[in-house]
This record gives C-alpha cells, sequence and structure tokens, in this order.
C-alpha cells in the first residue's frame, strides 16, 4: 500500500483531478531521458519530461512474493531522444525506468508508481514496444562462484588482472575494406599479433557513427600477404563502417586454464576448476593393470 503525499491526498480528495504519466530512464551510461504522455513538456527533479512522445503503457500490476510484475511501455520512434539505432545498439539494455503519476499543473504532488529496468525491446517499423521488469527479476540472476572447468571472471577485471592496456592486449587499427559479409571488417594495424589472438575480444568503434559502440569478435584472421587482419563480429555495428574510420581491438579469452597460462602468463589468477572430477571420472570401474605404479588413487 503505497503512502500519497499531503497534496497528492487532497488533489484526488477534490474529485477533479490533473494527472498525467511521466516516465523517466536512466541508461547505464548515466543518459537519462524523460517521457510524458501529457501534451506539453513537465519537469521536475532536475529532468525534463518531453510530450507529444507517444508512450502507453499496459496495465501496472503488483503481485504478493517475489514473481516479476512486469508491464510494457509502446511508443512510436517520433522522439529525437529515442533512436533506432541507439536501440538496436543495446544502449537501453538494462536502463533504469521510474514510473510516476503526477499532477501537471503542480508537478510537486506527484507519486513514484514502479521502479524497474528495461527488458526485451521488441520493434516493428517506426515503433517499438518495451517490457519493464520489476526490480524482484534480479532475484533471479545468478550469484556468486560457479564451479566449473572454466574461468568465471572478465577478462581483465579485479579477479583476472591481465593487464588490458598493455601493447600485446590492445591495438588500435583502422578500416581498410568491407566483405560482403557486414558483419566482417577489413583492418589495417594488427598485423603483429597472431590469427586468432583477438577472437572472444572486443571491437570498439573509437570515430564514426558507432563511436564507442562494442561488439564482441567471433574469429580473429590475418592475410600475411596484404598485412591485414579479418575481424568477424558476432552483430553487426548499428551504422556500416566506413573506410579510414578507427577500432579498439582488445584480445580474446576463451576462459580455459591452458589459454590463462599459455597465452596471457596469468594461471595464478585463473579463476576455474580445471582438475575437477568429470563424468568420466564418476562413471570409471576398477579395471586389472590401469592402477598407478605406486598404488594411490589417480587424482593424487
Amino acid at each position: 500500500m503505497k503512502s500519497l503525499p499531503p497534496g497528492m491526498q487532497a488533489h484526488l480528495d477534490s474529485g477533479t483531478t490533473t494527472l498525467a504519466w511521466c516516465w523517466r530512464l536512466t541508461r547505464r551510461d548515466g543518459v537519462r531521458f524523460g517521457f510524458t504522455d501529457h501534451d506539453r513538456a513537465l519537469t521536475f527533479d532536475g529532468t525534463i519530461f518531453e510530450a507529444n512522445a507517444g508512450f502507453t503503457a499496459s496495465e501496472i500490476k503488483d503481485s504478493v512474493g517475489l514473481s516479476v510484475d512486469n508491464l510494457d511501455v509502446e511508443s512510436a520512434l517520433t522522439s529525437n531522444a529515442l533512436t533506432e539505432a541507439d536501440l538496436a545498439a543495446g544502449r537501453y539494455d538494462d536502463a533504469a525506468v521510474e514510473i510516476f503519476r503526477v499532477n501537471w499543473q503542480d508537478t510537486t504532488q506527484r507519486l513514484l508508481m514502479r521502479k524497474g529496468s528495461v527488458g526485451e525491446v521488441r520493434r516493428a517499423g517506426n515503433a517499438f514496444s518495451a517490457e519493464i521488469r520489476g526490480l524482484a527479476h534480479y532475484l533471479q540472476q545468478p550469484r556468486g562462484r560457479l564451479y566449473q572447468y572454466t574461468c568465471d571472471a572478465t577478462l581483465g577485471d579485479a579477479r583476472c588482472m591481465v593487464p588490458l592496456n598493455a601493447a600485446a592486449n590492445r591495438a588500435t587499427a583502422t578500416c581498410a575494406a568491407l566483405s560482403n559479409e557486414p558483419a566482417i571488417i577489413t583492418l589495417i594495424g594488427l598485423n603483429t599479433f597472431a590469427p586468432e589472438w583477438f577472437t572472444r575480444g572486443i571491437c570498439r568503434a573509437t570515430s564514426g557513427g558507432n563511436t564507442g559502440h562494442a561488439i564482441e569478435i567471433k574469429r580473429h584472421t590475418v592475410d600475411g600477404a596484404n598485412a591485414t587482419a579479418n575481424i568477424e563480429l558476432w552483430a553487426n555495428f548499428p551504422h556500416t563502417p566506413s573506410i579510414g574510420e578507427t577500432f579498439e581491438i582488445t584480445a580474446g579469452c576463451d576462459k580455459h586454464y591452458a589459454t590463462c597460462r599459455d597465452k596471457f602468463a596469468n594461471a595464478v589468477n585463473f579463476r576455474g576448476f580445471p582438475h575437477m572430477p568429470g563424468n568420466d571420472f564418476v562413471v570409471t570401474v576398477a579395471r586389472p593393470g590401469t592402477g598407478t605404479a605406486n598404488g594411490q588413487s589417480r587424482l593424487f
């Protein structure tokens, strides 16, 4: 049960209301946008809520317990703040959402109705529909360590400690050509690196229309004859890169112990369990002649 501010309660008790919905989106990069279904812009908490954005929302439902409460917000791409390229680039993925009920004649009379985050976004033509997930959905996300063969750290983070800023793990490259496949880019500046060095790494655009956008690398190959490298990405950039645009390329890791040891000399910080017994050990039975020379278990 929500407690209404005195001014808001008095306004509702009057029987004649001037209410509007306001949505505030805060992206993970800190950029904030406001939208309202009122016919003129509203301002409060330092945010301008843009009018005529075409936003409509489904019914807000609250349930008892830890189940996730969702609602959908629909709009056309008519706002200068919301672009198809930004949606495709994932800039609104997991953005924080606040939904307010506001007296548009006096915006100090308002109530925060729901907080959540942006989930699945569906697009059709010039319109889109965004799922707003309740905060309870974070309780369904895995937390803590995983007992597995491979490493559960992110390359270069505080647990991994591989220096991604080192020259051996990072390079700047320039687009030299584009393939018929939109997710393959031919780059100059990577000819000193061995093939596959940047596989599973990150390609981040540092110029052009894709500046700041990063995509994981599916495969890195080298063309020694032309001193170029081909980078195949898991997804396309929102804007087709142009020849001469620059990219920052970082090394990749397949999370296996041998890679951590041989490629990065970082075995001491490996965050997996490479010696854990697997299914083959569980079903193994004793057979004559398969014991170790000193009679000990094969685990030691």
